[in-house]
């Protein structure tokens, strides 16, 4: 070990990370005390062994040590890691080396508790810590407990004794080899504890594996699991989340009266010397131990692969439809959310609509893709088919992570009992009960978002009373067919309730959800965007799926293009109807809204003085309904939806009605015709009514068009 650990471990780390995709995020630092600290960390990967002593380096200052397998002691890399501060747990001086430099604060140290890797992620059985290995179960090692423990007695001894026994004090510091005494008397050693999870983890062959095939022949299972496994981490890209906990004192562990009576001793203790104490000390170990690795795993980051393995896994039945359980997990995130405690990954801190919608994040078609190719799903005629035994099958452990990734998912939140308890309770609710629970959180969600944006940004005099914003839902009598039907630019949910309300007495359910910043006031749309909207109208094809078999997307003007953009992007909408859909916008302030746009936040980014126009006047055909004035961001977000949608136009094939004003002031009718033409769908309907206003859904004559929806979605 030399100065130069940092720098050589550094220029390492920085090459690797040239070459990686890996993504680290560090969390809690500020837990990390002064003075000398054993990091226990729990161990998955080869990396954490050159990775963690670097970081935490940098982002502390400390000198820190590790101690490493002696298996990683060969040929060159021998030097290597010498060199950067591991010691092998072989090394016959390791424990008084570990002692000596905690006691001088000449370096902090790494230990891991489960003695090696733990690829399974298998380290609680019958509710107690328990590492399985491929030759067997053991306890985690309580080594740096008991280390600590002996650092923190001599640090007392020598305490007690330098006033009452010098020549006593004196043999201790020339075994530790103490320069002076007074540092090591002014510190206490504590332990950290820290967990390191990563996501996803695929094993794959990759380039590293594909190479060490080539050169080598015959190569180690071992060697093949680990580069397919690891290599495909930092090559594919995976995030690395590393939690520091609560420092854990360990001075207080030592009054007993049988450890404070050897402290005192007048006798020489010899390092190795069995001591009186020596139960009494095993016995603080062993809690100390069971108190850091629940500080370990319990701050584990939970991610998706945790969610879906664990509910897939807990299932009682065997027939398994994926949207159901994208809403086992969907519930179980939302739950997990609110439950102090679980450090959740950043793709389950934001919404989930995803996993209940388009999937656009390709998680769930990930899972299901490993969950087929290891066997945990099986295709049938009738659906997918849970094989139970695929996750209680033996399999070597140093193959874990390639043959059943699932169960290593699964065991890694095993620890978390609050987050079990979750994943039972969603995992045995009946699958009606599981859509009842998503369509109530998701309406309560919309209710409790409304009011609060409602409060928030009311303008007297100007905002509309509350109930013209509210979210909208008109109960049908088959759950056959339902409509998610959404309003247009600066308009609510009133708009379209003529529309719903006729077609609720069809028979048809119906959900008209606000658009995020309408029903307001026009400061709180003019700070939103087009996907703040189609979130909007994502949560309504939600709340629909989970009251009816087949969901059909229909919508005004704006609301038009946003039904349009969920029927491109979900594959399971039946059917979609656009009403005056905004290809073009004939008004004169969509001219010139992207300049405006731009020049608005070039002078709010620069701080000028300068003029800005933020909103237009609007003189709206439905005053009761609609806001007065328009902000000019508005106008921008309704092209850069349209903009974004016309390459997907092609992707729409299911059924599809356009209808359009041919008398329309405010959407060129031809730009809706565009539409039409580019539609994939081989069943379409383009219909041009002689009507002079925009707002063709409301006021006089409207039982035409209601008529033509509703003959479209009869014919569905």
């Amino acid at each position: 070990m030399n100065r130069f650990a940092y720098r050589t471990t550094g220029l390492a780390i920085k090459t690797l990370s040239n070459l990686s995709k890996a993504r680290i995020q560090l969390h809690g630092q500020d837990n990390i005390p002064g003075g000398p600290i054993v990091f226990v960390i729990n161990h998955f990967t080869r990396l954490e062994t050159i990775l963690m002593p670097y970081l935490i380096n940098r982002a502390t200052g400390q000198t820190v040590w590790s101690l490493a397998d002696a298996e990683f002691f060969r040929g060159t890399l021998d030097a290597f890691l010498d060199s950067v501060g591991v010691v092998s747990t072989r090394n016959p001086d390791r424990d008084r080396l570990i002692v000596k430099t905690l006691l001088t604060g000449e370096a902090s140290w790494i230990i891991f508790p489960e003695g090696g890797m733990v690829k399974n992620m298998k380290i609680v059985e019958k509710g107690r810590f328990m590492i399985s290995w491929a030759a067997g179960k053991q306890p985690p090692h309580t080594g740096a407990a008991t280390l600590t423990l002996r650092t923190e007695f001599y640090r007392e001894r020598l305490r007690r004794l330098s006033t009452s026994d010098p020549p006593e004090t004196e043999r201790i510091r020339r075994l530790f080899q103490l320069d002076a005494l007074e540092p090591v008397l002014n510190c206490q050693t504590s332990i950290v504890p820290v967990n390191i999870t990563y996501y996803p983890v695929r094993a794959r062959e990759n380039i590293l594996s594909d190479i060490a095939r080539r050169l080598v022949d015959n190569l180690p299972e071992r060697l093949v699991e680990e580069l397919m496994t690891e290599g495909s981490m930092l090559l594919t890209g995976v995030d690395i989340d590393i939690r520091f906990g609560k420092p854990i004192p360990v001075h207080g562990r030592l009054q007993r009266l049988a450890i404070v009576r050897d402290i005192a001793a007048p006798s020489p203790i010899g390092f190795d010397d069995p001591i009186h104490s020596r139960k009494a000390i095993r016995r603080e170990a062993v809690k100390l131990m069971e108190q850091y690795m629940t500080g370990i795993y319990g701050m584990t980051t939970v991610n998706h692969d945790h969610l879906f393995a664990s509910i897939l896994r807990r299932i009682p039945g065997i027939r398994i439809r994926v949207d159901d359980l994208c809403r086992r997990v969907f519930l179980a995130a939302a739950e997990l959310r609110n439950m102090p405690g679980i450090h959740l990954h950043r793709g389950l801190s934001g919404s989930q609509l995803h996993l209940v919608c388009d999937d656009r994040l390709g998680i769930v078609k990930d899972f299901v893709e490993i969950a087929l190719d290891k066997g945990n799903l099986l295709k049938t005629e009738d659906g997918l088919r849970k094989d139970r035994r695929k996750f209680s099958s033996q399999y070597s452990f140093h193959r874990a992570r390639i043959d059943n990734p699932l169960d290593v998912m699964a065991n890694a939140v095993e620890p978390l009992k609050d987050l079990q308890r979750c994943v039972r309770r969603v995992a045995w609710l009946p699958a009606f009960w599981v859509r009842r629970k998503v369509r109530e959180h998701l309406l309560r969600e919309a209710v409790e978002e409304y009011t609060v944006d409602y409060k928030s940004f009311f303008v007297e005099n100007e905002s509309k009373p509350m109930d013209v914003g509210m979210p909208l839902l008109v109960k049908g009598k088959s759950r056959e067919l339902g409509v998610v039907l959404c309003h247009g630019y600066l308009a609510a949910p009133l708009e379209v309730k003529g529309l719903a309300e006729y077609l609720g007495r069809q028979g048809y359910w119906v959900y008209a959800p606000r658009l995020k910043g309408h029903g307001t006031s026009p400061e709180d749309l003019s700070i939103r965007t087009c996907h703040d909207w189609l979130r909007s109208i994502e949560s309504g094809y939600a709340i629909m799926s989970s009251i009816c078999r087949r969901v059909v997307a229909g919508g005004f003007s704006t609301g038009a293009g946003l039904a349009l953009h969920l029927a491109a992007r979900v594959p399971s909408v039946a059917g979609v109807f656009a009403v005056s859909a905004p290809m073009h916008l004939m008004d004169f302030t969509a001219r010139f809204a992207p300049a405006v746009d731009l020049w608005n936040r070039l002078v709010n980014k620069t701080k000028s003085p300068g003029p800005k126009m933020e909103f237009v006047d609007n003189h709206p055909e439905n005053p009761h309904i609609n806001y007065v004035r328009n902000p000019v961001a508005g106008v921008r977000q309704i092209e850069r939806l349209m903009e974004d949608l016309e390459p997907r136009l092609s992707q729409i094939t299911v059924p599809s009605l356009l209808l359009q004003g041919s008398g329309d002031p405010v959407v060129d009718p031809k730009g809706s015709r565009k539409i039409f033409d580019m539609l994939g769908s081989v069943d379409k309907q383009f219909i041009l009514f002689n009507f002079n206003r925009h707002g063709i859904l409301v006021g006089d004559d409207t039982a035409r068009v209601y008529c033509t929806i509703s003959d479209f979605l009869a014919r569905l």
